[in-house]
């Protein structure tokens, strides 16, 4: 299948993996992209420019496609050496970029003269006017249904992506509620030139988090998902647990009055202990509304295989007969 984005990413399939913290790891990026996706690579996992130039260099072994960085801005008083990380994924001979967080606009002199092309994440379309005008290359549109942060606008996919057609001219991916060849030939319907994964990519053989997260991602329906730090205006959808349901409870407590010092013990530096060690009640973890319809844990293969035929099937069986009707 070609579109806008398998053209522009050199890849076979318009399949994206999200960059994801403490799950983006080589292994994860390499079996995406050997599977003719686009693996990506989660730049702030690593940390410092050197640790992320050596999974840059783990990864070009264990793949010869093309594979990707997720670089997410962040507002922080104690900030990751930008500049360092930008630098070796340039000297790392990366050519695609996943932008996240605030504007982008101060790396993307840098990343064009590289000849890197540069995906930005948005979750609405006003932002994704922005990232276009910058100069970004495709954008990532996130419908409220996503995993992480989906804004806060709360306009699901089935408004945002067409929203998202009728204003953009350079090519974007749904992402937020992906799961299936359903999802991609729904999302291809309503303008969009691929999809973006990210909690369905989890629940795959290789991906390098605790089984444990697996188990409880194929547990959870659509309804097991939590939106916290609304009142910071920060929001993000985690999977629930006590954690995350002693953070609701201190949330309503504080009211107008809560600050981030409130629920940091819930939310700050979790994750290894959730995906490294499998404690599924250290924290607040990202997870999609899009768990209900995860009930297997196969390889990025056999998912990525499974999507491209049952899009197919969809569009020359299911669809046809209504063209013929």
């Amino acid at each position: 299948m070609k579109t806008r984005i398998t053209e522009m990413f050199g890849i076979e399939h318009p399949i994206i993996q999200g960059g994801m913290h403490y799950v983006g790891f080589a292994e994860m990026a390499a079996a995406v992209s050997n599977a003719g996706g686009l693996g990506i690579i989660t730049g702030l996992t690593q940390g410092t420019p050197e640790k992320l130039a050596n999974e840059i260099a783990r990864c070009k072994d264990m793949t010869d496609k093309p594979f990707g960085v997720n670089l997410t801005f962040l507002p922080t008083v104690n900030a990751p050496d930008y500049p360092g990380l930008v630098r070796v994924i340039i000297e790392g001979g990366v050519k695609i970029v996943e932008t996240a967080g605030n504007n982008p606009a101060q790396v993307l002199p840098y990343f064009k003269d590289a000849g890197v092309k540069v995906i930005h994440k948005c979750t609405s379309v006003r932002h994704s006017l922005k990232a276009q005008s910058i100069g970004c290359d495709a954008v990532s549109v996130d419908g409220f249904e996503c995993g992480g942060h989906p804004g806060e606008d709360d306009i699901p996919n089935m408004i945002l992506l067409p929203r998202a057609a009728d204003e953009l001219e350079i090519p974007f991916v749904a992402s937020g509620g992906m799961a299936d060849g359903r999802s991609l030939v729904a999302s291809l319907a309503l303008g969009a030139d691929g999809i973006n994964m990210g909690t369905r990519f989890i629940a795959t053989k290789e991906a390098p988090v605790h089984e444990n997260v697996k188990k409880a991602i194929v547990a959870a329906s659509e309804l097991d998902t939590r939106l916290v730090m609304r009142p910071l205006r920060n929001t993000e959808r985690v999977m629930t647990n006590d954690a995350v349901e002693e953070l609701l409870r201190i949330e309503k407590e504080k009211g107008a009055d809560l600050k981030f010092e409130d629920i940091i013990e819930q939310v700050a530096g979790v994750y290894p202990r959730i995906m490294t060690e499998g404690d599924m009640d250290a924290g607040a973890w990202s997870c999609g509304m899009v768990a209900g319809l995860i009930h297997d844990i196969p390889t990025c293969k056999e998912l990525i295989d499974g999507i491209m035929a049952q899009a197919e099937e969809i569009i020359t069986k299911r669809l046809a007969v209504f063209q013929n009707a």
